[in-house]
């Protein structure tokens, strides 16, 4: 029998793709014995909350069982509604019967475990084939010898998802189970896999359990102007059967349209019965499209075992090819430099009501949107993300970098070699990601011993794979290829330094501004809050980072950022690449304000874009510089008369001229950057426009908001996805719900309550709004900013679904919403999650034009003496940000001179200073003995650049020319009241007479005296 999926409707590029997958699909039970078998194992599942000693027997009655698709948390109800702190825990117990094709008898069957939350025992047939605990990695079992092909069997699994869950071999708790990062969304919460494949075969990639590293693609000799490169293929090859095997290996490299680029051969192998080896085979492969930022380009290469001239076992694995470099300081893709801006996610990256267990189209959707918004970095944070969200960075061209499992700092020990045991685990996993770019070692610095321990790992596994591997931190580091602080800007002119956090204030998407209702303004929060870290209420730190609302979240980020981008490439020998920004989407995590969730996203918890998004959308469009000009004004313009407020407008623009209603206001004083304001501007109904112009007066990019009028309707609409609505009892509707005015304006201030039916085959998940519970799978919750979200899930009835949004005062609207057939015979069907999702190549290629100009000459330092301590002069300039000079703290000896290396026009000096942040510095400055510079230093993320009198010399000369004052600018604050440092180990906040330089630089002059952002048009 055919299995077969009916579409209604119009037929799109996905459908029709994953339409043919599913003709293509022969009897599970008709046809000769396969050579190898990929099964989506997530369906017919059964799931019991408790434990019950009896349940991994067969035939065991499961008849009142809540019946499940994977993914599924137990406790994702619980998503958004309740504090990660008090997220449930308990043993909870799946089960599932299948029946496996009586073609597989005398194959290899293994079963495979994307991820599960925390420790879990499972069960085949009522035997015990293994546990797996570290509750992030992937994992498998070889259930060969417990399968009945042809009959029923009964795969169960006793999870246990407490908070302090403990190995059993060793009684220690996983470091990264943690209640501060890592959502507790409890059971198997990740796809499940079920492989059939002959006794002669390619091992699977699942190193736990199994001890199997499967197959490695992975290029070299890359020549990006020629599109050319050698194309390597290995394969761990493993013979069960009882005689030897003769076989050569093959290799076929196809296009994302399926056609044949190149097929080569390698290795011809001899292997004994139990003997297991890696084969392999590489040429050279011409017309090759790079994997880029945006621009996600994917292969098939399929590796093939051959006897005689037969084919026995195939394996496809999707995979993209792009060079890499990591030098200069910089960061290099495809020989061209990107400096990096994005995201630090939570790895969760969680939905309400749903948790992580989301179908893979909501995986795309979310990150293609960070790619929209200029995101070419995500972070995930802590522990590894799961295979799907790795797989949707790679069809979205978005990067990462990949942690194994971390919560704060290095440890020893036990916990030590866990976390070894999961880079290797994920290395392995994920080594064919080509939008893997870094590996995390730590989410803050390990010792050099250990670091050297992570790179043998990567050396070991993926030697060839362009990744760097380093961890937070590693400022000093001789072995980590990357590294970076939390907060500050780092510069290096050696590995790669980026900000791993540099943005960490909090915002809803419910506060506009101070004069929008509710009227929320900056400061305003709780008391106390709960502390992790000492399990209790503790008075809460200055709230006003933590409680922002959405104007000036956007603005705060806009100066972050620039800080940042002040020292990108371009900008001298010693540069920032960059840094990612926590987080992307509103988080079930650790938080600091006044709601039970964390509100630092771009997005909200439903990917509702705040104004942060479309700030970094003007800031982040290019590698370096933008791309092209463009402009953004935040907020919205529906106000009361009497509304007298500040217009801000981001752009990249060099002057920004706003008109209200067509009447000239002027230009905005530029700061920033990016950031224009428009001081007390005067609020009457009808338009503003913003139009930005260059340094020649040329209009490079405009934008206009408009007053909206009363709200009299809703509007309901599908939000659009790439494949068919599938019931297959996992799949889930994103479904929009807006008030609108008479013209189908969205209304910017409305917060209607809107109350929710549902009729049809599907289940309601909600949406969350601020409010009790956040109104978590309520069916009655309000707008937000006139719009919010909600989420309905499928049966595995197809048909159709209607939901019906009605608010007091308002038209009401609906929504239809049709769910397709989705064959499932058995317990098995071969369509797996991600089929029929498509590649998204929106930015295009990698540019061959440069990504920067050159701004600036730095001059070197040739030597240096100080007013004290004149032997450690060098650490002012060692391109060490752990190191420093510093004085005795006398006035008299708070100098130091540099000696250049050659004469030169001084025309700027960029200093980094301890306690950079909170202090400001009156400094002199003498070119040869003229004074260049007299004045105070500014507080800042790291570096601030003096700019000089232009003068010709060879000698620079830096001295304090009194106390440096503490201008309170640290809000740089922990959960738990500590206070973040802002410089070296050393506190200087409280000196009198001390001059510490962290590093100093020299510059010679740029051209212009104003500084214009050049884009990349």
């Amino acid at each position: 029998m055919t299995q077969l999926i009916i579409f209604k409707g119009k037929r799109k590029k996905g459908a029709l793709q994953l339409l043919v997958a599913m003709l293509v699909l022969t009897s599970l039970y008709a046809q000769e014995p396969q050579q190898r078998v990929k099964y989506n194992f997530n369906a017919d599942w059964k799931v019991y909350t408790g434990d019950s000693i009896d349940a991994a027997v067969p035939d065991y009655n499961d008849g009142g069982w809540k019946r499940v698709t994977l993914p599924y948390a137990w406790n994702e109800d619980e998503a958004f509604k309740k504090d990660i702190v008090n997220l449930s825990t308990a043993i909870v117990w799946y089960r599932k019967k299948f029946i496996l094709p009586a073609a597989a008898k005398g194959q290899k069957v293994f079963l495979e475990f994307e991820g599960i939350r925390q420790g879990g025992d499972f069960f085949v047939n009522g035997k015990h084939v293994g546990l797996h605990e570290n509750g992030v990695m992937a994992f498998g079992f070889d259930v060969t010898d417990y399968i009945k092909p042809g009959d029923e069997n009964v795969v169960a699994a006793r999870i246990d998802n407490n908070w302090d869950y403990r190995e059993k071999a060793t009684n220690q708790k996983y470091q990264w189970e943690d209640r501060n990062f890592n959502v507790n969304y409890g059971g198997i919460t990740k796809n499940v896999y079920l492989h059939v494949a002959p006794k002669l075969y390619q091992t699977l990639p699942l190193y736990a359990n199994l001890n199997t590293t499967g197959v490695y693609i992975y290029g070299s000799d890359y020549n990006i102007k020629n599109k050319s490169a050698t194309i390597h293929a290995a394969s761990e090859v493993k013979n069960e059967t009882t005689t030897p095997q003769h076989f050569t290996y093959e290799v076929a490299v196809r296009d994302v349209n399926g056609k044949l680029i190149k097929s080569f051969s390698g290795d011809k192998v001899s292997l004994a019965p139990g003997e297991k080896t890696i084969v392999s085979a590489a040429a050279a492969v011409n017309n090759l499209n790079f994997w880029s930022w945006g621009y996600g380009y994917l292969y098939d290469v399929t590796t093939l075992l051959k006897v005689n001239g037969k084919t026995v076992d195939a394996v496809t694995t999707k995979t993209g090819f792009r060079k890499t470099a990591f030098k200069d300081g910089m960061i290099y893709l495809n020989d061209r430099v990107i400096m990096v801006h994005g995201y630090a996610q939570r790895t969760t990256n969680e939905w309400p009501g749903a948790g992580a267990s989301v179908p893979a189209w909501m995986s795309d959707y979310s990150n293609k949107l960070m790619v929209e918004s200029g995101g070419n970095l995500v972070r995930w944070m802590h522990v590894t993300p799961w295979k799907q969200d790795i797989e949707s960075c790679d069809r979205v061209g978005l990067l990462q970098a990949m942690p194994a499992g971390d919560a704060e700092k290095d440890v020893e020990g036990i916990r030590w070699q866990q976390r070894k045991a999961l880079m290797r685990d994920a290395i392995i996993y994920n080594r064919n990601n080509p939008s893997i770019i870094f590996y995390e070692s730590g989410n803050e610095s390990i010792s050099e011993a250990h670091m050297r321990e992570m790179k043998a790992i990567r050396d070991l596994y993926d030697a060839h794979g362009g990744r760097a591997i380093g961890s937070r931190e590693m400022l000093d580091s001789k072995v980590a290829e990357y590294g970076g602080e939390m907060l500050y800007t780092n510069k290096s002119a050696h590995i790669p330094m980026w900000a791993m956090e540099y943005s960490r204030d909090e915002g809803s998407r419910k506060y506009w501004d101070d004069f929008t209702p509710p009227y929320h303004k900056d400061g305003t929060g709780p008391d106390s809050i709960w502390s992790v870290t000492f399990n209790k209420m503790v008075k809460s730190p200055d709230a006003k980072p933590y409680n922002r609302n959405m104007e000036s979240h956007a603005v705060e980020n806009v100066k972050r950022w620039y800080e940042f981008w002040r020292e990108r490439p371009g900008t001298g020998k010693r540069v920032s690449s960059g840094g990612v920004n926590i987080i992307w989407s509103e988080t079930n995590t650790h938080h600091r304000g006044e709601e039970n969730y964390r509100r630092s996203g771009e997005v909200d918890a439903l990917r509702i874009k705040k104004q942060n998004y479309y700030a970094h959308k003007v800031m982040w469009d290019g590698w370096v510089n933008p791309k092209q000009h463009s402009l953004h004004i935040v907020g919205h313009w529906n106000y009361v008369p009497d509304v007298k407020k500040d217009i801000y407008v981001i752009a990249t623009a060099d002057k920004v001229e706003l008109k209200v209603n067509g009447e000239s206001l002027g230009f905005g004083v530029k700061s920033d950057g990016f950031l224009f304001t428009f001081k007390d501007v005067q609020w009457q109904a009808g338009s503003i426009t913003a139009t930005g112009f260059n340094n020649n007066g040329k209009q490079v990019c405009t934008g206009t908001i408009t007053t909206v009028g009363q709200p009299v309707a809703l509007r309901l609409t599908q939000i659009q996805r790439p494949v068919p609505f599938i019931a297959n009892g996992h799949d889930m509707a994103l479904v929009e719900v807006e008030v609108v005015d008479a013209s189908g304006n969205r209304c910017p201030t409305a917060l209607n309550m809107i109350q929710y039916t549902l009729t049809g085959p599907g289940e309601w998940r909600g949406g969350m709004a601020m409010g009790p519970g956040n109104y978590v799978m309520t069916d009655k919750f309000p707008v937000e900013g006139g719009v919010n979200r909600f989420l309905v899930r499928a049966t595995t009835t197809p048909g159709t679904i209607t939901v019906k949004a009605t608010a007091v005062g308002l038209r009401d609207a609906s929504v239809t919403l049709t769910t397709t057939a989705f064959a499932v015979e058995n317990g098995l069907t071969t369509v797996l999650p991600a089929a029929g999702l498509t590649y998204r190549l929106d930015r295009g290629p990698t540019p061959s034009t440069p990504s920067y100009a050159i701004l600036r000459t730095p001059v070197a330092v040739a030597s240096a003496t100080a007013g004290a301590h004149a032997d450690s002069a060098f650490a002012s300039f060692d391109d060490n940000e752990l190191s420093d000079w510093v004085n005795d703290g006398k006035l008299s000896t708070a100098w130091i001179e540099y000696t250049l290396e050659r004469e030169a026009v001084v025309s700027e000096v960029t200093l980094k200073l301890n306690n950079f942040r909170s202090r400001m510095y009156p400094l002199s400055i003498t070119v040869d003995g003229r004074e260049v510079f007299k004045g105070n230093t500014k507080p800042t993320l790291g570096y601030y650049t003096i700019r000089c009198t232009p003068q010709r010399g060879r000698k620079v000369r830096i001295q304090l020319d009194g106390t440096a004052t503490s201008t309170g600018g640290n809000s740089g604050v922990e959960v738990n009241g500590k206070k973040l440092d802002d410089g070296v180990a050393r506190d200087d906040a409280n000196a009198k007479g001390t001059l510490s330089i962290i590093e100093a630089e020299i510059y010679e002059s740029r051209q212009g005296e104003k500084e214009t952002i050049v884009v990349e048009e």
